[in-house]
């Protein structure tokens, strides 16, 4: 089996669990996972494991930098229901702000801040994804969540359209922070545009489209060259060394005698990665072995 990740570059209009599955595909099989979803109309990097790269998502998850990084444009003057260009409009007003008016509130938004998200989201509302509910026609209060951003900038404007960049921590929602940038202003506004260009350590700049991987694929290209290693993203978690033979005890379940701190560990033999493992009162234990 093939195993490793492949960045894709999401186009808008499509679900990431599709685009993840399509991928994989392309390297003959149907196990995939993918880090962080991408909104259908949302396009940019989405990390999409292939094979036995799969078990190596929950650490990147919880142990290595989750920073994500979005390019973003919004309309002032009028809001929909998703607050972004596929909704149905619910209000407009001929109020458009001025510029120094608009940087002069990005900072609030900046920091540990607290933010409601969307109504078309897929946030839990009493044991239901939002998005259904809101489908539904049903009526729902969405609590507000606490979460980081760690930069937001206005970084042109372009007519109506007004372009942002910003980086912040899992969970915050670009359609929100645009809506509560335009209520600051005394105003609406709509999202036209969202684009991811990093995610971990995962950057647009190694990420390849879905069309172009799939007619590689389709005629008979190496795609191989364009998956990364089973490890990659784990560079936040630390290193363990072990020589051939604990190695192959390691990779059969067995416990090892090492002298470093407790933690989790990237573990690794002749510098292939053979999984990760967690170090407690100087035993090695096997966490998921590749």
């Amino acid at each position: 089996m093939v195993n490793g990740f492949i960045i894709l570059d999401k186009s808008s209009g499509m679900f990431s669990k599709t685009a993840a599955l399509r991928a994989a595909k392309c390297f003959c099989t149907k196990k995939n996972g993918h880090i962080g979803t991408l909104d259908p109309m949302a396009s940019g990097v989405l990390p999409v494991a292939i094979g036995g790269a799969t078990k190596m998502i929950p650490f990147i998850e919880d142990f290595c930098d989750r920073t994500k990084e979005y390019l973003f444009t919004m309309q002032f003057g009028f809001e929909t229901d998703t607050l972004d260009i596929t909704g149905t409009e619910t209000a407009r007003t001929d109020i458009v702000p001025d510029e120094n008016t608009v940087r002069s509130v990005l900072y609030k938004f900046v920091g540990h801040i607290s933010q409601i998200p969307p109504v078309y989201s897929a946030v839990h509302v009493n044991g239901q994804r939002a998005y259904k509910l809101a489908r539904a026609g049903k009526q729902m209060e969405i609590p507000a969540r606490d979460l980081d951003v760690y930069e937001l900038e206005l970084i042109s404007i372009d007519g109506k359209n007004w372009n942002f960049r910003m980086c912040c921590a899992p969970g915050t929602y670009v359609r929100s922070i645009a809506r509560d940038i335009a209520r600051e202003c005394g105003t609406v506004a709509t999202v036209t545009m969202i684009r991811r260009t990093r995610t971990s350590s995962f950057e647009l700049k190694n990420a390849v489209t879905l069309d172009f991987l799939e007619n590689l694929f389709n005629n008979g290209g190496d795609i191989g060259k364009y998956l990364m290693p089973v490890d990659s993203g784990l560079g936040d978690i630390p290193v363990l060394n072990l020589d051939n033979k604990s190695c192959r005890l390691y990779k059969n379940g067995g416990f090892i005698d090492v002298t470093v701190a407790n933690g989790t560990y990237r573990v690794y033999s002749d510098e292939k990665f053979v999984g990760i493992g967690t170090v407690e009162s100087g035993i090695l234990r096997p966490k998921r072995t590749i």
